[in-house]
């Protein structure tokens, strides 16, 4: 079985251009002293917005690796896959994100979750995993409540699996289990129970998304209360631990942070929280180098920054069109979304400025960047016009995608 590294990180890129400036920013990291396993990703929404197919992730990725001489591990990912579109990632992938989110709250039938109880009895009572400091307490009413809401997600996701095994003719591939877009966060002790339906499907999970306490919004920051978030990852990492032994499941199953969000806040606590236990970590950056392209166009200034300026002024016409797939994951108020006539008249600087995540400069705003975010439906649209900007800016483009995955993700993550 294809095993994924210690750390990884998911490395979305809409149109299949900034594979080499994004590894190279991961060899960047590995130079200081930590490997991380690149992980190329893409959604099935995504391929059919821009009219690519996953064999353009595979090719990416593989060009990638051999212009730049990469003798490490990597990984192309089903992003965000379920049982009606997974059959045309079969070939081109070896990492499938299962995400099952739309089946949680589906009641189960009451013979499902009796016997999902019985094998449960085991820990019925004050429930103590090792360094918790609280013991959870478990009855009936709690595993009927938790059977309920999961008992299904979790039996699609054992279909789903077989489905690729069966189809890939082995399990050679990485499997992780998505539930983080939702609205309500699992709690640890809902992710025990969790996990002992996946052992009971006979799931090699090596990495589990919950959603988190707080919001993910797309390309900005975390969105919450910070020690909030930390208690509940570190309890989730202890669960892990705990239930990996319990139920034997993979030994390197590992908490997976999803969400193109940008979790500058959350970092620290997330690096502190996996360096105190050894512990490994996969995290998404899905639509950051989208957003790092537009920047590169901006900056190259004529053309390129007439195009990013139209990018965003169809944007504000098309805001609900656009927002609509994502309402779950952005939060913009459009009181602070500039004019298009505003925004014709600023200057490259001024428009790289505004859109690129600075904590803290006075020209960034985090609602224009969320809205181009959602956006890149309109560059494709664009067809060649926009694909042969990127070719014809793509040194200044390169440097900004590069640029933002290591010095404003990888170096907080793992304090480089």
């Amino acid at each position: 079985m294809k095993k994924i590294g210690k750390y990884s990180f998911g490395i979305g890129d809409r149109f299949a251009h900034q594979g080499n400036a994004q590894l190279r920013a991961l060899l960047k990291a590995q130079k200081a002293g930590v490997e991380v396993t690149p992980v190329w990703n893409k959604s099935n929404r995504e391929h059919m917005y821009v009219h690519s197919s996953p064999s353009d992730t595979r090719n990416e990725a593989d060009q990638a690796v051999k212009d730049l001489g990469y003798k490490g591990d990597f990984c192309v990912d089903a992003d965000h896959i379920n049982l009606g579109n997974v059959e045309g990632f079969i070939g081109s992938s070896d990492f499938f994100t299962i995400d099952v989110a739309s089946k949680i709250g589906i009641t189960a039938t009451a013979t499902e979750v009796e016997s999902f109880i019985k094998t449960c009895s085991a820990y019925t009572g004050e429930l103590n995993i090792p360094s918790i400091a609280h013991p959870f307490y478990v009855d009936e009413e709690l595993l009927n409540k938790i059977a309920g809401k999961f008992l299904t997600a979790i039996a699609e996701a054992g279909k789903i699996y077989r489905f690729i095994a069966e189809r890939k003719g082995s399990d050679d591939f990485v499997t992780e289990i998505s539930m983080d877009e939702v609205e309500t966060p699992q709690s640890p002790v809902e992710l025990f129970f969790i996990l002992k339906m996946i052992a009971n499907q006979g799931i090699p999970a090596q990495t589990i998304a919950p959603k988190f306490t707080g919001r993910f919004n797309k390309g900005v920051d975390y969105v919450g209360d910070v020690a909030m978030f930390a208690k509940e990852f570190e309890e989730d990492i202890l669960v892990i631990d705990y239930a990996v032994k319990e139920f034997k499941l993979m030994d390197n199953l590992k908490l997976s942070v999803h969400s193109g969000s940008d979790k500058f806040s959350i970092y620290p606590e997330i690096q502190r929280i996996i360096t105190k236990y050894n512990k490994g970590i996969h995290v998404k950056t899905a639509g950051t180098t989208w957003l790092e392209e537009v920047i590169g166009l901006a900056v190259s200034g004529g053309e390129a920054l007439k195009a990013a300026k139209s990018i965003y002024a169809q944007a504000l016409t098309r805001k609900e069109e656009l927002c609509a797939p994502y309402a779950d994951v952005i939060d913009i108020k459009s009181d602070q979304l500039p004019s298009a006539e505003e925004v014709a008249t600023w200057s490259s600087e001024k428009f790289a400025n505004t859109l690129r995540h600075i904590p803290g400069h006075p020209d960034y705003n985090a609602n224009l960047r969320q809205l181009i975010h959602v956006g890149y439906k309109i560059a494709s649209e664009m067809g060649t016009y926009y694909t042969d900007l990127l070719k014809a800016n793509k040194d200044v483009i390169g440097q900004c995608v590069e640029e933002n995955l290591f010095d404003r993700h990888l170096k907080r993550l793992f304090k480089l």
